[in-house]
């Protein structure tokens, strides 16, 4: 369910929480990025006030706030983009307030992804998808672009491209797909972008949905698939969790995760036939695949998931059984525990946390339901939902 979308001409659509967002091309021109939640720039870098004594924090408090990954934030560090200090035993410390306003300083682009699309490509070819082997393009793709393919991100790359490109191959419909590569010294780009039926109009009609947004919802799960003959449906869902940036745009819907800020956003942009997918990386990440795997892995077998409730109710109330039971259709049968996530929804009622908490559990046993990032409201309506144990005696 999704509610007071922004209009189009308010994107990109990326949701920062009003946080910033530095890079540095191959010349080190420091840009920033801010959130366009409201279509206003609003900093927020207030510094503290006058005769406050710094704010210290660790590099990973500075990597979420900017939304790089730790080796780019001690990078531009070394290069004294961002001031820093050590502890007295050698620990890098910043100063939040002067980070905030190096950071201010900085010119404004538009987002990381878009950035990267505006340039020109490193490589890009237009590909016939019948009897194409995706596999045989990575290889062609890392070896024209001199890509290490044993690195951190050349793992995690080779193998989000490798499952994108099968997913157009098998799914899309289309004839043909234009693959493009953003290779930089600090980052990596591709998108693969065909011309057939579209993800979630393909997604919505293979298991029924409502709408193109309650598609998204199903991709978010982990383990949706209109082919499950031939496909798990996983490869959406770990490519999502293990790039910097991931994007998938179809029919006028644009659904992005970005996890170095740990948020995700949906927009509305201009439709057009087909799917584009766009995943981005630091190339010195320090993000392991296998780390991403066992995080959303029982017994080498998926079974974890984490649907997230803030992507569809954004300023919005969720209040009946329907509601609960649409948002854990199909996690029965592939899933022992399911995170819940309230962050950005105001209230609940109490049909929508019983069939949450209570009857949705009972009826599955064995499976957990985890609701996290409440505010009090909510926090009061889901602690009066939990099953209570029975008093002694009874």
């Amino acid at each position: 369910m999704v509610a007071a979308l922004r209009p189009a001409s308010c994107f990109p659509l990326m949701r920062y929480r009003g946080a910033a967002i530095m890079s540095f091309g191959q010349e080190s021109q420091a840009t920033l990025q801010i959130s366009a939640k409201f279509c206003s720039v609003d900093l927020g870098f207030s510094g503290g006030d006058v005769g406050e004594p710094p704010q210290l924090v660790r590099i990973a408090d500075v990597a979420s706030e900017l939304g790089l990954s730790q080796s780019r934030i001690r990078q531009l560090a070394d290069s004294g983009a961002i001031p820093s200090t050590r502890s007295p035993g050698g620990h890098r410390l910043f100063d939040l307030g002067a980070v905030r306003a190096a950071v201010a300083r900085r010119t404004l682009p538009e987002d990381p992804l878009t950035v990267a699309q505006e340039a020109e490509p490193s490589w890009i070819r237009e590909l016939t998808l019948l009897g194409l082997s995706e596999d045989a393009v990575w290889r062609r793709v890392k070896g024209d672009l001199g890509l290490d393919a044993e690195s951190p991100a050349g793992r995690i790359m080779g193998y989000a491209f490798t499952e994108m490109l099968n997913n157009a191959i098998d799914h899309s419909g289309s004839d043909m797909a234009t693959i493009s590569w953003w290779v930089t010294s600090d980052q990596w780009s591709f998108e693969i972008r065909d011309y057939g039926v579209g993800a979630f109009a393909k997604l919505r009609a293979g298991l029924h949905l409502a709408s193109d947004f309650e598609a998204v919802q199903e991709l978010s799960k982990g383990k949706r698939t209109t082919d499950r003959a031939h496909h798990t449906g996983e490869g959406i869902f770990f490519t999502s969790k293990a790039v910097d940036i991931f994007r998938l745009t179809s029919s006028g819907v644009r659904w992005t995760v970005d996890n170095l800020r740990h948020d995700v956003a949906l927009g509305i942009v201009p439709e057009a036939s087909g799917t584009s997918v766009m995943c981005q990386i630091d190339p010195s990440t320090e993000r392991n695949l296998a780390d991403v795997f066992r995080e959303f892995t029982s017994d080498y077998a998926f079974a974890r998931t984490r649907p997230v409730v803030k992507l569809f109710a954004i300023g919005t109330s969720f209040v009946s059984r329907s509601e609960a039971r649409r948002l854990l259709d199909g996690l029965d049968a592939d899933f022992e525990t399911v995170e819940v996530d309230f962050a950005g929804v105001a209230d609940v009622g109490q049909g929508f946390v019983d069939e949450l908490l209570r009857v949705w559990p009972s009826a599955h046993p064995g499976k957990t339901v985890i609701p996290t990032n409440m505010n009090a409201a909510v926090e009061f309506m889901i602690q009066r939902g939990l099953p209570r144990a029975d008093p002694p005696g009874s």
